[in-house]
């Protein structure tokens, strides 16, 4: 990866050579032929690297003109990259130990370790860390590891679509350990494609040496077809989540049309706040005699504390109307309309606190 490096760069020198110089095919001694030069960010600096390159010189060698790298260099730093092994762990961690955003990276960076380089370049890192972090959970060694006292797995497969119209996601998890054992994106979710997962799976299985005891889906009928032919007498049970919200779709269907309903009856929130907020940026024309400078404060106070009660409320309001989270247990159209009767019951508190006040608040207007 190219980086234009500002002149004034300070660098720290450093020279590796081959750590054996001994060659591998004939014996013979390997000749320093070359230099490689080479720069890169670490969290303690810049580097500038130099790597002597070596080859065995010998005519009859079938192993001549070969080049031997020093072995330290990799340790230090991948080939073609400018950020060193500490600052790309470094990076990963903040991304998924930490969930912070590229922009977040990218200043922190440049403010504690004046390691400057562009969004798209942390992007990139971050691709290859997601990469190498896959593999890493894939390695038999590991798995092997992680399964040691386990019995027998439960597998869960799902189809993840980020958008209509993209490729599904599909997903085999292994819920005794809480572990996704691999993902991959179908262009289709034909049998034929979908039952290579299975296969998939099954291989891993074998490779642990540990019995499948039940497998969990939403039951679509690729996933039918492909368990019934891959596991043989293995239970396939419905998972609990899209049983719970296939049943009650009749239910969320009349929870969605009530929550039409009341949106339709909360009306003219933005005119309020422009009203209010017209009224905050206004300044008065005429000209009057000064009040006496605690009359002013506590107007003041009194305008600015009720100007931003109303918009607070207005904000609050509007939130709970944009509020579509829940679930089949916690329907976004009961959760709306129990957080509207709290915003009704502190509106009315209010009016009822006020001298001689005994209105009533009317959603309809």
């Amino acid at each position: 990866m190219s980086y234009s490096w500002p002149r004034n760069t300070v660098f720290h020198e450093l020279t590796l050579d081959v750590e054996d110089r001994i060659c591998v095919s004939c014996g013979g001694f390997l000749e320093v032929y070359s230099h490689r030069q080479r720069r890169f960010f670490t969290l303690e600096g810049p580097i500038h690297l130099t790597s002597k390159l070596a080859r065995c010189e010998a005519p009859a060698c079938p192993g001549q003109r070969a080049t031997v790298n020093p072995e330290a260099e990799t340790a230090l730093v991948m080939p073609r990259w400018i950020l060193a092994w500490d600052v790309f762990c470094w990076l990963g961690h903040r991304r998924f130990a930490r969930h912070w955003s590229v922009p977040q990276i990218r200043e922190e960076l440049a403010d504690a370790h004046q390691i400057r380089v562009s969004a798209d370049a942390i992007e990139r890192y971050i691709g290859r860390y997601q990469c190498m972090l896959a593999a890493r959970q894939q390695d038999p060694c590991v798995l092997a590891d992680a399964y040691r006292g386990t019995k027998a797995l439960t597998l869960s497969i799902d189809g993840l679509q980020p958008e209509k119209g993209h490729e599904t996601l599909y997903v085999v998890r292994e819920l005794s350990q809480k572990r996704v054992w691999f993902a991959e994106a179908l262009l289709s979710s034909s049998a034929d494609e979908v039952r290579r997962l299975f296969v998939r799976a099954r291989e891993w299985a074998e490779r642990l040496h540990l019995p499948i005891r039940l497998w969990l889906s939403d039951k679509q009928d690729a996933f039918v077809t492909g368990i019934a032919a891959e596991f043989a007498g293995v239970p396939h049970r419905y998972c609990s989540n899209h049983f719970v919200r296939d049943v009650a779709k009749p239910m969320l269907n009349a929870d969605s049309h009530t929550k039409v309903e009341m949106r339709s009856k909360i009306r003219g929130l933005r005119a309020l706040e422009r009203t209010e907020l017209e009224a905050q940026r206004a300044t008065p024309t005429a000209e009057v005699p000064e009040p006496p400078a605690a009359e002013r404060a506590a107007a003041a106070r009194c305008g600015a504390d009720s100007g931003n009660v109303v918009l607070d409320y207005c904000a609050a309001v509007r939130g709970i109307l944009n509020d579509d989270q829940g679930g089949p247990l916690h329907p976004p159209g009961m959760r709306m309309a129990e957080a509207l009767g709290e915003v009704r019951e502190s509106l009315q508190r209010n009016l009822e606190a006020k001298k001689g006040g005994a209105a009533t608040i009317n959603w309809n207007g």
